[in-house]
């Protein structure tokens, strides 16, 4: 595979390719290569049921783990963390930067063994655009020309600028030159689904029996809210390259039980350690920690009361103990967050974060301040009663109940807790059915767009129900803007916009950790995606 080296394609992931696991490093844990007899197969913790494994509705980093390993977009990831040609075997791009042309691998098939075509990529993209497939990642396709004011409404189907012109090739045309495309489409959005077995069978993506995928694995088996099993796929045209052959993932949410599971040897590799046995585990040779490119957050519902009222947010903000909610609960090395995009993206040479790193401090003076400021300007003498809602997770419990105690010490409020099953809570996300929400967005790709486009007003992942004119426009600028300075400046100006309003209530930036087992090794990983375990091995003790 060629690895994408021209100035428009290259990509710096920040990817932490297969290093030795050890205390406090990032990487991959070393071991003697695998024998002919170990058999290669591991298991893995999701943590619960997938939302959904269909590429054009998940959103959740659960699903997102399954889908990277069962499908394949035109763009791939290698062993090293580059970015290389996938289910595209060439990539063409015109000289005034706003034309791909793509060639599809003659040997790319579905599981079902049928050929993948340059059609399943038309039809998938033009599906995602679709207003009633429900897509909430749509707005990702919106670089392509004409696709945003199709999924709008506003628009026709045929102007959406990607045609299959052949079975292999797939002409895309974008409404702007935009370097970074290369890294919007390892979006799950961006992968193909097929056609022919989508519209054959509405519920073609619940079973194991009836998902049809294009990628290094396939869907083998499916016990809802227990476990699901992918196989290496017979079909897939690198699969001489994919060393792991059987991916298990149990679906256990409390972090005590699947860290004993791991303890007694029922998982190969976890993440999200309890929180008690972190500091126990740091020096362990089997642990892997990293940052990660997400920020830990709380929505705030802006048309619900209290959070109406910006001065309000504010006080909410105002109140919390980061460094004191990272040290003694969180206790992963995670970054205290005053701002919204993440450390770790650079943008016009130097990064992001480190260019404006605070927007506010902890200050329990100026949060009582602004609360009664804020109850003041809504005529209220006592304030609307507050209920903090997060899924049901241990470690997302502990950060709630640190927060409900933080706000009664430090603002004098009441907070309820409320808590569901993953599932469960997404949907209630999704329906805005909250005043204040966890939530974590991890970007798509290292970009402060994939962070800051989540709260474009129209965007179907605005749950917050925030919207901005002034934030609209300094994105769309910052999108087309081909002078890196300008751009780095329109989205500095953008999250200067939203950290004013404070539809959110950022914690922390995520550091990701993870036991990889020393008989597993070569597992990929990335500061922004789950761990690729395509290449992974085990081997002996």
């Amino acid at each position: 595979m060629k690895k994408l080296l021209s100035p428009a394609l290259a990509i710096l992931l920040f990817l932490v390719p297969t290093l030795t696991a050890c205390g406090n490093q990032t990487g991959t844990a070393g071991t003697p290569e695998a024998g002919a007899s170990v058999k290669q197969e591991l298991t893995a913790n999701l943590a619960g049921e997938p939302y959904s494994l269909d590429p054009a509705i998940a959103t959740d980093t659960k699903s997102f783990w399954i889908i990277d390993h069962l499908y394949e977009g035109l763009y791939a990831f290698d062993k090293e963390g580059n970015v290389v040609e996938g289910a595209a075997k060439k990539v063409e791009i015109s000289p005034d930067g706003k034309t791909y042309t793509f060639t599809i691998r003659d040997d790319a098939k579905w599981s079902n063994g049928d050929a993948v075509t340059a059609k399943d990529f038309e039809y998938s993209w033009k599906r995602v655009l679709h207003k009633e497939t429900g897509a909430t990642n749509a707005f990702y396709l919106y670089y392509i020309k004409g696709a945003e004011a199709y999924n709008k409404g506003e628009g026709k189907l045929e102007d959406v600028k990607v045609k299959a012109t052949d079975d292999k090739t797939l002409v895309v045309e974008l409404n702007a030159p935009t370097s970074y495309f290369p890294k919007v489409m390892m979006n799950n959005v961006y992968f193909p689904v097929n056609q022919k077995v989508v519209e054959g069978n509405k519920n073609w993506v619940a079973e194991a029996n009836t998902l049809v995928s294009n990628g290094a694995y396939q869907l083998a088996s499916w016990e809802h809210d227990s476990q699901l099993t992918l196989t290496k796929s017979e079909t897939y045209w690198n699969k001489s390259n994919i060393s792991m052959d059987t991916l298990h993932f149990k679906m256990v949410p409390d972090a005590t039980t699947y860290y004993q599971m791991y303890k007694t040897g029922e998982l190969d590799i976890i993440d999200t350690l309890p929180i008690d046995a972190i500091e126990q585990e740091k020096n362990n040779a089997e642990y892997v920690s990293l940052p990660k490119f997400g920020t830990y957050l709380y929505t705030f519902n802006v048309t619900q009361e209290p959070f109406t009222n910006a001065k309000i947010r504010r006080a909410f903000a105002l109140a919390v103990d980061r460094d004191q909610l990272t040290k003694n609960v969180t206790k992963a090395g995670e970054t205290p967050a005053f701002a919204y995009v993440p450390q770790g993206v650079k943008t016009a040479g130097s990064d992001f974060r480190k260019e404006k790193p605070t927007y506010f401090t902890f200050d329990p003076t100026e949060a009582k301040k602004l609360l009664a400021e804020g109850m003041k300007e809504e005529g209220w003498s006592k304030l609307p009663a507050v209920t903090l809602k997060y899924n049901n997770a241990q470690n997302h419990k502990k950060v709630a109940e640190a927060l409900q105690q933080m706000f009664t010490n430090n603002l004098g409020v009441d907070v309820k807790l409320e808590n569901q099953e993953w599932k469960t809570y997404i949907d209630t996300y999704k329906q805005s059915n909250f005043q204040m929400a966890r939530m974590g967005w991890v970007g798509s790709f290292l970009d402060p767009v994939a962070m800051l486009d989540y709260y474009l007003g129209e965007s179907p992942n605005n749950q917050a129900k925030w919207v901005n004119p002034q934030f609209d426009e300094l994105m769309e600028k910052a999108k087309v803007e081909q002078d890196e300075a300008k751009r780095n400046q329109y989205l500095h100006e953008a999250e200067d916009v939203f950290m004013q309003d404070l539809p959110v209530l950022p914690l922390f930036f995520y550091s990701q950790n993870y036991l990889n087992t020393k008989t597993l090794k070569d597992v990929t990983y990335s500061v922004y995606k789950n761990p690729d375990l395509r290449w992974a091995k085990k081997g002996a003790e």
